[in-house]
């Protein structure tokens, strides 16, 4: 057979090429967390917890597994509804390690938008988590970027740390210590996450040095990516942690506030001005992404009934 015999039995025919080497690649799947790039410490700048409240931790942990997240009572999401950024509180936590107060939005002191706090110097370490999720699981994101909150130093002759946590969180323990857990420590500037030893460097240009007073430092989350970031003075830092709380739709996260010594400290929710402008955008607000599902608002009591009440509802 000549080339144009061999040319014109070969038209028509499909082509076929041998398939990649490899499983096929997962194109929706979640980028997978990988440590910080910057070097861990083993021990912390100025101060470590006991050998004991590190095994108790542990221990806390083992035995308590984390919360699945939850659709809200619709008694607060109709606060959600009316009030906006302001709904968010700082919860007292019950553990006489905390010496202080709490004054949250509509509690007389603290009714201009922002949570104050104030500790004394007995205060040991504690965190102190929001009341409402800043990232729900069970609640569609709307379109937003993130979320974000903001804490500004008012004074600090302790230690403040600024992140998330996961329910429940030992309270004995600073945010990024343990499990599901990120944090900037605002005395040795080092951020964490589920780290128990003496964090990571936290690597921008210029150098974040120290925190003064008046100072304002913010915890953002990017929903893309699953990305950890903080801001200082209304500059978006550098991302300190990538791939976390992912798959979202498996976590709700509350802010968490670590504090100990004598401390004084605003926490905003959105109820104020952010110094990070960005934040005051619709993108970056805890409000329209908890408490609303994919077709517009929801409560616990929203749900759907079941088969069995509609059943015993059905008139024949």
């Amino acid at each position: 057979m000549s080339w144009l015999k061999a040319f014109k039995s070969d038209k028509g025919k499909a082509v076929r090429y041998a398939p990649p080497p490899g499983p096929p690649p997962n194109l929706n799947a979640p980028p997978e967390w990988k440590p910080a790039p910057e070097a861990s410490h083993t021990l912390g700048r100025y101060a470590d917890a006991t050998d004991d409240e590190y095994k108790a931790a542990e221990r806390f942990c083992a035995q308590h597994p984390p919360e699945p997240p939850r659709l809200l009572p619709s008694h607060v999401v109709e606060r959600i509804d009316a009030e906006g950024c302001r709904a968010w509180q700082i919860e007292y936590p019950l553990t006489p390690r905390f010496c202080g107060t709490i004054s949250n939005v509509g509690d007389g002191k603290g009714s201009l938008g922002v949570v104050k706090i104030s500790t004394e110097d007995g205060c040991q370490d504690v965190s102190l988590l929001s009341d409402l999720p800043i990232l729900a699981g069970l609640y569609d994101i709307q379109g937003k970027l993130g979320v974000y909150y903001e804490v500004k130093i008012l004074r600090m002759d302790g230690l403040i740390a600024i992140g998330s946590a996961c329910r429940p969180y030992p309270q004995w323990r600073l945010p990024g210590w343990n499990r599901l857990s990120a944090g900037l420590h605002l005395d040795d500037l080092r951020k964490f996450f589920e780290d128990p030893d003496g964090g990571r460097d936290y690597a921008c240009d210029p150098p974040l040095s120290r925190i003064a007073m008046g100072d304002t430092v913010g915890f953002g989350y990017a929903f893309a990516l699953g990305t950890v970031f903080f801001t200082h003075n209304g500059v978006r830092l550098p991302d300190a942690f990538t791939g976390v709380y992912l798959p979202r739709e498996r976590h709700d996260v509350y802010a968490a506030i670590g504090v100990e010594g004598r401390c004084e400290f605003e926490v905003n929710f959105g109820g104020d001005v952010f110094r990070w402008k960005e934040g005051n955008e619709w993108a970056w607000r805890v409000e329209g992404h908890v408490g609303t599902l994919a077709g517009g608002r929801g409560g616990a009591d929203d749900e759907l009934p079941t088969y069995e009440e509609l059943r015993g509802h059905r008139s024949f």
